[in-house]
């Protein structure tokens, strides 16, 4: 049993070395459009574990009742996202090549398709949740099994409709719903607690009525057991301690590389890291 468990983990960190690359591809490959690079970097480890193991998405059917539904609050993460989604089966290497090109659906943030699994459009920040709250609250009045995840950004958490989202989601014991905090620090100004801090965000959680755990996301094998966590009668929330532009030592932590274009020096140099070369 040990062995099939390493043996599944393995495969979901060769998921995401398979997403990092082809994130630093398309991001380079977007041209002067630049792509928002730093926190895609950041959350692909969640993204791999969510789409790889815990979530139960349907690519050969994707409008079924029963399907679970991921949400990407912070939408901007779309190269992450989109590789998520082309591992998963919802959508193929041509649509990833077609990334910021004239006439393609797939641009720097996502637009609604559920049959590529795109369950919500993102871009204006603090509304995924609203959003999740509602499909979370008909999936367990509908009694289907459906659970909803939604990631958000620390700097997001800074909307005010998050926390009257987690107010309706605790009233209404929205167990089917599980919120991922990509928990990096850095948004597009600054630092977080430079910008708003939001100072002690797993308390908050906690008063606003969520089972809070703190965990580390570039861990594979910790976040599987954090989505694990028993949470009844209440909304599970993950704050995952991740790092922007995690890999890439010149996009580590720099709020420069929220958004920005990637040239063909610092591309092979990031290839290279991410390879390990």
């Amino acid at each position: 049993m040990e062995n099939q468990k390493k043996f599944v983990e393995n495969e979901l960190a060769d998921m995401a070395q398979r997403m990092k690359r082809k994130v630093l591809d398309m991001a380079y490959h977007a041209g002067k459009n630049g792509a928002h690079l730093g926190g895609a970097l950041s959350c692909i480890e969640i993204l791999a574990v969510l789409y790889g193991s815990v979530a139960g998405v349907q690519a050969q059917n994707p409008c079924a009742e029963s399907r679970d539904k991921v949400l990407i609050g912070k939408a901007h993460c779309v190269l992450a996202y989109y590789t998520a989604l082309y591992e998963a089966g919802f959508i193929s290497e041509e649509d990833l090549d077609s990334f910021e090109k004239n006439g393609s659906d797939f641009v720097g943030h996502p637009l609604k398709n559920i049959e590529k699994g795109i369950e919500y459009a993102g871009g204006s920040l603090g509304m995924a949740l609203s959003v999740a709250c509602g499909m979370a609250y008909r999936a367990k009045h509908k009694g289907n099994g459906s659970r909803v995840y939604v990631l958000l950004g620390d700097g997001e958490c800074q909307e005010g409709s998050v926390w009257e989202a987690m107010m309706f989601a605790a009233n209404y014991e929205l167990d089917n719903l599980v919120i991922i905090i990509d928990n990096n620090g850095i948004q597009s100004d600054g630092t977080t607690a430079e910008v708003a801090g939001m100072r002690d965000l797993k308390g908050k959680f906690h008063e606003f009525g969520g089972e809070v755990v703190e965990v580390d996301g570039h861990d594979i094998n910790a976040l599987k057991e954090a989505f694990g966590t028993e949470h009844a009668r209440k909304p599970l929330v993950l704050i995952a301690h991740t790092i922007k532009g995690k890999g890439v030592s010149f996009m580590e932590n720099q709020a420069s590389w929220h958004h920005s274009v990637l040239n063909e020096e610092q591309y092979h140099k990031a290839k290279s890291e991410i390879e390990g070369i």
